[in-house]
């Protein structure tokens, strides 16, 4: 346990909560929508530093992040609680856990540190990062002063821009899961709203973080032509066109088990409305799928992937060996 950061006493013994855009105003002895941060006698405590639920090591790849540091191995981090509440989470095990669960471990910035340097970089992952924050930022932090490889949050970007601002100094990439592109589905089908999501994207992109996005197809919620092209000239308008796009496959999962799987034609159409749109490079996540990545100027294959695995990467001084274009890989 450790006081957390981002709050304010608002009297009463009641604290808030700026962490989130859910602004929690929290009674003594309460929790937060996350259910892991406490009013504890006025001062608000994060219940999971130090607390792990799951280390592994990844492919960059599965994060999914294909063009930051291709083919390297990341330490995936996770622990309990999120700040959304999905109805199609596929990771409930985790963000529906609570903070006296019997399989979390505790780890210091030290261990976490010593564990990263068999590794290429750490990735915040599994759960939401961003209610983990203090911990993630005081061994983002050290791995920086001690040039231990790279940081990674996997994150819905449900978060404040001061946080943001404070962290950006040591956190290297995200992948930012856009849920849908209408507010609906973020108010029933999410307990959020979509605006801070899109904020959170711009403002990582202005910081020099490395942004990839992802956007899950949900048949029949959120997968209408006219919404994954709203959402794929978003994209190109705020964050360029150059930003790697990953459609990722629905598999029915927690609460919404009736609805079916997306099609692979559904797939195939997001990816091709995202290109008509103008977008340089987009993927699909969850089935079999035509991935390398390709020069768009003139096709030639840069970089080439099986599943969770990438190739050899085709570039002399991160431009395209036969027509000279920039590509914008991370290496």
């Amino acid at each position: 346990m450790k006081e957390a950061m981002f709050w304010e006493e608002k009297g009463k013994g009641k604290v808030r909560c700026n962490l989130c855009p859910h602004n929690c105003l929290i009674e003594d002895g309460e929790r937060g929508l996350c259910n892991v941060r406490e009013n504890q006698a006025g001062t608000l405590y994060s219940l999971v530093y130090g607390s792990v639920a799951s280390l592994a090591s990844d492919p960059i790849e599965k994060k999914p992040l294909y063009h930051f540091h291709p083919g390297t191995q990341v330490l995936s981090h996770g622990t309990v609680g999120c700040n959304l509440s999905c109805l199609f989470c596929q990771n409930q095990s985790l963000s529906c856990g609570t903070p006296d669960s019997s399989y979390l471990r505790d780890y210091s910035v030290e261990q976490m540190v010593s564990k990263i340097l068999k590794h290429d970089g750490i990735a915040w992952t599994y759960n939401e990062p961003t209610i983990s924050y203090e911990f993630s930022h005081d061994v983002f932090k050290r791995v920086k002063e001690e040039n231990g490889g790279y940081t990674v949050y996997v994150t819905n970007g449900y978060m404040e821009d001061e946080p943001l601002e404070k962290i950006s100094p040591y956190l290297d990439a995200m992948n930012i899961d856009i849920k849908a592109f209408n507010e609906d589905f973020y108010r029933n089908t999410v307990g959020g709203k979509l605006e801070p999501v899109l904020e959170t994207a711009k403002t990582a992109v202005e910081k020099g973080i490395h942004v990839e996005v992802t956007y899950l197809i949900v048949p029949n919620h959120n997968d209408s032509s006219k919404e994954i092209r709203r959402f794929s000239q978003w994209v190109k308008k705020n964050l360029g066109k150059e930003t790697v796009v990953h459609f990722s496959r629905f598999h029915p999962d927690h609460e919404m088990r009736d609805v079916p799987a997306t099609s692979p034609e559904k797939m195939e159409e997001a990816r091709k409305i995202a290109e008509d749109v103008g977008m340089n490079f987009v993927y699909l996540g969850n089935l079999p799928a035509d991935n390398d990545t390709r020069c768009p100027d003139c096709g030639t294959t840069i970089l080439p992937r099986s599943y969770f695995s990438s190739g050899r990467l085709n570039l002399k001084d991160g431009i395209c060996p036969e027509c000279g274009r920039d590509i914008p890989i991370v290496t």
